[in-house]
């Protein structure tokens, strides 16, 4: 009896072991042997196309955003399977910096084919992105391997610039985040512009009453509509971040406590007391060992977004070829 349980003893422990092997955590420097020049290939394809367009570290920070709320960091928006792919749904929409995650990728299967996943490759970008734009530095995890679906129809949870702050609360809740984690990437925003069709319902027929969004301060509600009139071009884009669109700081989160907030979506984090109560704690301490950093919040909150639903083992992701493309 005692030499069976020992025998059932051996054998669990093996089955731990092998679990332990197949189901890797991520981990700073994954690609330290395999792939050294990993990390420094793909910052170089960043900083390319960001000289030559100042908007690609924003398109590749909301890549990133966008890629994880769906099935996880997996690259599934990645793949382009025609009308069905996730990259079609609407919440989706205006989302680029694709051809730059192609052409890492291509450089990476030349220098080390087979190794490097898109997905880590899109965790990689985001993160150079943010100090190209004069953001914080910091590692990223990586060890991701690239999913094996994309649908349109998993994309339909996405957080959306319409939805209540109590909805996008639930939605970041149901990724594993919290009120933090929501008003600090909420501060991404900090970079890029944004199209006048998603500012038309907030400037001209808000809900509840109609007309604009008594929330936004008056001088900049005539500046907002004067960018985008009520028969405009929908498709012109607008700073996200007024008179700080290029420079990773915090004064998107001083715009939206002061009513100079350009999403909807940021607008509400001031309708909820938690929400409020994050975003001015990083104002107003004399004393700035007392005040929290949010350079070092998003950190923090980027590196936890980057490990939901993330693929680890062979049996539930590969390492694709060509990233818009299942092996």
């Amino acid at each position: 009896m005692n030499n069976m349980l020992i025998t059932m003893l051996a054998m669990i422990i093996s089955c731990y072991k092998i679990v332990g092997i197949s189901e890797a955590r991520l981990r700073v420097g994954f690609y330290s042997q395999t792939c050294p020049n990993a990390e420094s290939i793909v910052g170089g394809f960043v900083r390319d196309a960001a000289r030559f367009n100042p908007q690609i570290p924003a398109f590749l920070l909301r890549l990133h955003f966008h890629d994880c709320f769906v099935q996880g960091c997996d690259g599934s928006i990645l793949i382009d399977n025609g009308p069905t792919s996730e990259k079609q749904a609407f919440g989706h929409q205006g989302v680029k910096g694709f051809d730059v995650i192609e052409n890492a990728k291509a450089q990476l299967e030349f220098v080390c084919p087979g190794v490097v996943s898109c997905a880590d490759i899109v965790a990689i970008a985001a993160r150079d992105a943010v100090a190209f734009s004069l953001g914080p530095v910091y590692e990223v995890e990586t060890g991701r391997r690239d999913g094996f679906v994309s649908n349109i129809s998993l994309a339909n949870k996405m957080p959306d610039f319409r939805d209540s702050i109590q909805l996008l609360k639930q939605k970041f809740f149901d990724k594993g985040l919290n009120d933090k984690d929501l008003v600090v990437l909420s501060g991404a925003h900090t970079i890029g512009t944004t199209a006048c069709f998603f500012l038309m319902d907030r400037l001209y027929n808000f809900v509840p009453g109609g007309g604009p969004d008594p929330s936004i301060d008056p001088d900049f509600l005539t500046q907002l509509a004067e960018n985008c009139p009520p028969n405009g071009d929908v498709n012109f884009r607008v700073p996200i971040d007024n008179d700080s669109s290029d420079t990773f700081d915090d004064r998107i989160l001083e715009n939206i406590r002061n009513g100079f907030a350009v999403l909807q979506s940021d607008a509400k984090l001031m309708d909820d007391p938690f929400t409020q109560q994050i975003l001015d704690s990083y104002f107003g301490f004399s004393n700035q060992s007392v005040q929290p950093s949010f350079e070092a919040d998003f950190v923090k909150s980027m590196v936890k977004m980057g490990r939901i639903g993330v693929k680890t083992s062979s049996k539930r992701g590969e390492i694709r070829r060509v990233c818009n493309t299942f092996n």
